[in-house]
């Protein structure tokens, strides 16, 4: 009976997370503007999506998005994969400090997050946009990612770095063909994890982005809802990024777990 309800609950659970998804996903495939609404299968929203038949603004945030995103994740990638092994290297209690203070920008409320960085570029004089939107993206998805990594640093042999160098390497190359290779796997981990919360957040971009008509996918479905309903193409759209990180998080747990079962083999 434990298992039974045990086994229930996980079942519950996994349900609850993935029937909205499931329910946008089944609605994108017919024509009707009305979520719940079916009227027949259809590719038509699809068809509207990748035709430019939906809305400019849509197209303009779509944009603004994943180039806010990919540059964002990239910036928070190199910073974070730097600031851990840099966390690493220090002696216990300072590395304690430091993980603690590295945690707290995860644990704060968005809001809180968003407020702050506001204040921050209003008192600076720095015109909000595109520039104020990345380095807020930047601040908030590095920690994240020196979580990745410094877990990977956790698991790593730390003489094999010390025995390149015994062996004339110089701590360049000791880092780019010991230390880089064996951290790769969180780097790839935290790049998607900062992309995804870039994608995502909605608290901090709307305190940041100004009002220079700069929008992001988040921005203009809030704006979008506020007018009683949503554009129908981005049913098929939130399919799309379901579908893509899902199918990046699966390749990527096959590599880890590929390249676990061969330097298992070499043990």
């Amino acid at each position: 009976m434990k298992r039974f309800f045990a086994q229930a609950y996980l079942w519950l659970l996994l349900a609850m997370l993935y029937a909205p998804i499931l329910i946008i996903a089944i609605f994108s495939f017919t024509e009707a503007k009305v979520l719940g609404n079916w009227t027949g299968f259809s590719t038509k929203l699809y068809t509207s999506l990748f035709s430019g038949g939906v809305h400019h603004s849509l197209l303009s945030a779509i944009e603004n998005t994943f180039i806010i995103a990919i540059i964002a994740a990239t910036l928070s990638t190199i910073l974070g994969s730097v600031a851990a092994i840099g966390i690493y290297n220090l002696r216990a209690h300072k590395k304690m400090v430091m993980n603690t203070l590295n945690n707290i920008p995860m644990l704060n409320p968005d809001i809180i997050t968003g407020i702050s960085l506001f204040l921050l570029f209003v008192s600076l004089g720095i015109t909000q946009g595109y520039t104020t939107v990345i380095l807020a993206h930047v601040t908030f998805c590095t920690p994240y990612v020196v979580l990745c990594v410094i877990t990977r640093l956790q698991q790593m042999n730390p003489n094999i770095y010390e025995a390149a160098l015994d062996l004339g390497a110089t701590p360049y190359q000791a880092l780019r063909k010991v230390i880089i290779p064996e951290i790769k796997p969180g780097m790839i981990s935290g790049f998607i994890l900062a992309f995804t919360l870039s994608i995502d957040d909605f608290a901090v971009t709307i305190f940041t982005i100004g009002t220079g008509g700069l929008e992001t996918l988040s921005t203009y479905i809030y704006a979008d809802a506020r007018k009683g309903g949503l554009t129908p193409e981005l049913r098929p759209l939130s399919t799309i990024i379901f579908v893509t990180v899902l199918v990046l998080l699966i390749i990527i747990n096959v590599r880890s777990a590929r390249a676990k079962k061969r330097k298992e083999a070499t043990l």
